[in-house]
């Protein structure tokens, strides 16, 4: 025991560690994400009357629907390429 408390950081951490990789299992969930969506975290509050993805677009659908239309920026006009005014 006096050993492996000498190895440990204040942490509690030891300061390598070697893992046997060839126990290691692959994510079963990294295929399942859709690239098109974003993932939140919700505050406890908030994720204890919103509980279901359903529930939270609804209402931020019903928020942006009160909200004024968005301004598009005006497009990028090209700019002429620079005359040179300068004479040799």
């Amino acid at each position: 025991m006096a050993s492996e408390s000498k190895d440990l950081a204040e942490d509690g951490l030891r300061p390598e560690y070697h893992l046997d990789y060839r126990k290691a299992k692959p994510n079963r969930f990294a295929g399942n994400v859709d690239k098109s969506r974003v993932v939140v975290v919700l505050d406890p509050d908030i994720a204890e009357v919103f509980t279901t993805p359903e529930s939270v677009n609804a209402v931020l659908r019903a928020l942006i629907a009160t909200m004024p239309p968005r301004r598009t920026p005006p497009q990028q006009r090209s700019q002429p390429e620079a005359i040179n005014t300068l004479h040799e």
